[in-house]
């Protein structure tokens, strides 16, 4: 048997191995089947996916459940271009993705080029770093720099071009190839003296508050700040929802946010889910702390409060996290209260969606998901995917899982689908619940296929008011009933679309069917989809009084 030369295909799968890349979720093209030849002799699992945008959807919600990199990998050109808006929900989450796309051979740039494109200026806005190989000898490097960078600092993903002629190149002998080392997260840690001013002032506080980031948000993160409130005795709250204060999963945390006199802005942009900081949001008086691994995200913070900021430096916030523990600072026995203020406003529901009688037709969406909390409950690992519009807001403001994977601050719909498919590659043998509008239904629902392909079992639950009701319910507030325009869908058998691509579907029309509905289709074993008829209200908003 002749021996196999090597190119430069086969030194970018050789780095994602010594990257510990177990999976990529792709979809194949002219430009990137080099690649694909190449990982035919790999353990690397492709998971091919109907679109490139679903493909970078799945890398980022492996990325927010795995903690490990998430890889999509997609042909140039369109392809590229249908990949690239999905960059933006991964960005604004803080997660780890790498995009990788195939590219227009280099020698046959500037001459029109099969697919030619400027991808990486493309891509540059939604990244942390675009750029495009320019030669075989630095596929491998290339590949640790971008895996590196989308996981140092704030995480987020980078995008990497490999021009198809360079992958087909052949590899020079005695190539470098990258160590462990070259794959490692660059740390920026801060000085004990800044980590000890910040607790001082925190701890001087009569109503402080930390608040965090979408980084922070995973299982993992969520108990490392569950420590931080411990030790500091100081309510900590993440957030990562595009509602913001308004953020009915924190049920009335805008009641208590507007009293806190200061705030630790914990690896948290200070932006539109914080109103910038105003007033009547927060208080004009209230004066801010920040730790953050950005520093223009720090000048932002200065431009924005002014004098009102009293202390900031760059750390990741990991390590933050850690220095302020370990700090141990004399814990203000006279936050108990305020700790439990603020408990108490996070927890707080309507007692009214519990005594909601049953309906047939169309269904409250809190008679859909309060019944599903001893799904969730079941397993100390299940999962909770949510998608945006009204219906999100109803699943994530009754519904409290161990893993929450969520549009997020991007404000972007249509990932639900691609998210629980991911979720079940991260996770073989826990429940998963997924939620999404029927409008959002059609963005990916040939990902059904990519599900029943591979075995991706999981429940959606569609709520199908036949309308894109958070737009509906912006025209209704500000026009009025009569000036409702281009939002009405049609009230559609999802289920049977499930069904049609092999998966198990049910109509669901009566509040008392919901739960029974949803252990048939978890004993399926299929990708399930519950068409759920429900009242089209507006997202609650959550207040205590």
């Amino acid at each position: 048997m002749a021996t196999k030369i090597t190119n430069g295909a086969d030194n970018f799968i050789k780095a994602l191995e010594l990257a510990g890349v177990t999976k990529v979720f792709t979809l194949s093209g002219n430009h990137i089947m080099p690649a694909y030849n190449a990982i035919f002799d790999s353990k690397i699992q492709l998971i091919h996916t109907r679109h490139e945008a679903a493909a970078v959807h799945m890398a980022d919600a492996w990325a927010r459940l795995t903690g490990e990199v998430g890889i999509a990998l997609v042909t140039g050109g369109p392809g590229h271009a249908n990949a690239v808006s999905a960059l933006y929900t991964a960005s604004m989450a803080e997660s780890p993705v790498v995009l990788i796309s195939g590219h227009a051979p280099l020698n046959q740039l500037g001459k029109g080029a099969f697919q030619e494109m400027a991808q990486a200026d493309i891509a540059a806005p939604l990244t942390k770093a675009s750029w495009t190989c320019q030669k075989v000898e630095d596929i491998a490097s290339d590949t640790a720099k971008a895996i590196r960078i989308a996981k140092s600092g704030r995480a987020g993903p980078t995008h990497l071009s490999l021009p198809s002629d360079i992958l087909e190149s052949t590899s020079p002998p005695n190539i470098r190839m990258p160590s462990s080392e070259d794959f490692l997260v660059e740390h920026k840690a801060a000085k004990s003296s800044e980590i000890s001013s910040i607790a001082s002032l925190l701890m001087t506080a009569k109503k402080p508050l930390i608040l965090v980031g979408p980084m922070m948000l995973s299982k993992s993160g969520r108990k490392e700040l569950l420590n931080l409130q411990e030790a500091l005795n100081i309510p900590v709250i993440g957030m990562e929802s595009p509602r913001g204060i308004g953020d009915p999963s924190l049920g009335a945390f805008s009641e208590v946010l507007s009293q806190a006199d200061c705030i630790l802005l914990l690896g948290k942009k200070l932006d539109f889910t914080l109103k910038f900081g105003n007033s009547p949001g927060i208080n004009q008086a209230c004066t801010f702390l920040q730790i953050d691994p950005d520093e223009n995200e720090i000048k932002r913070v200065k431009n924005a409060v002014g004098d009102r900021l009293k202390s900031a430096f760059i750390c990741d916030t990991p390590i933050a996290i850690s220095a302020l523990i370990a700090a141990k600072p004399s814990t203000n026995l006279s936050l108990n209260g305020w700790l439990k203020e603020v408990e108490s406003a996070i927890t707080f529901r309507p007692t009214a969606w519990k005594g909601l009688l049953p309906s047939e037709g169309r269904i409250h969406p809190a008679q859909i998901f309060l019944p599903l909390q001893e799904i969730l409950d079941s397993h100390p690992d299940s999962i909770l995917v949510s998608d945006g519009g009204e219906i999100g807001q109803w699943a994530q403001a009754c519904l409290r899982a161990p893993n929450r994977v969520l549009n997020g601050v991007a404000g972007s719909i249509g990932a639900g689908l691609p998210f629980a498919l991911a979720s079940r590659v991260a996770k073989p043998n826990v429940p998963i619940i997924a939620v999404m509008g029927d409008g959002t239904f059609g963005f990916h629902s040939a990902e059904i296929d990519t599900a029943v392909r591979y075995n991706l079992d999981f429940v959606l639950l569609i709520g199908n008011d036949a309308r894109w009701n958070a737009e509906y319910q912006i025209q209704l507030k500000d026009y009025g009933k009569e000036r409702t325009i281009g939002c009405e869908l049609l009230p559609s058998s999802y289920e049977k679309v499930c069904q049609a691509f092999g998966g198990y579907g049910e109509l669901v029309t009566n509040s008392d069917a919901i739960l029974p509905a949803v252990k048939r289709a978890i004993a399926s074993k299929l990708p399930s989809c519950l068409n759920i008829m429900i009242e089209g209200l507006a997202a609650p908003n959550i207040k205590r009084s």
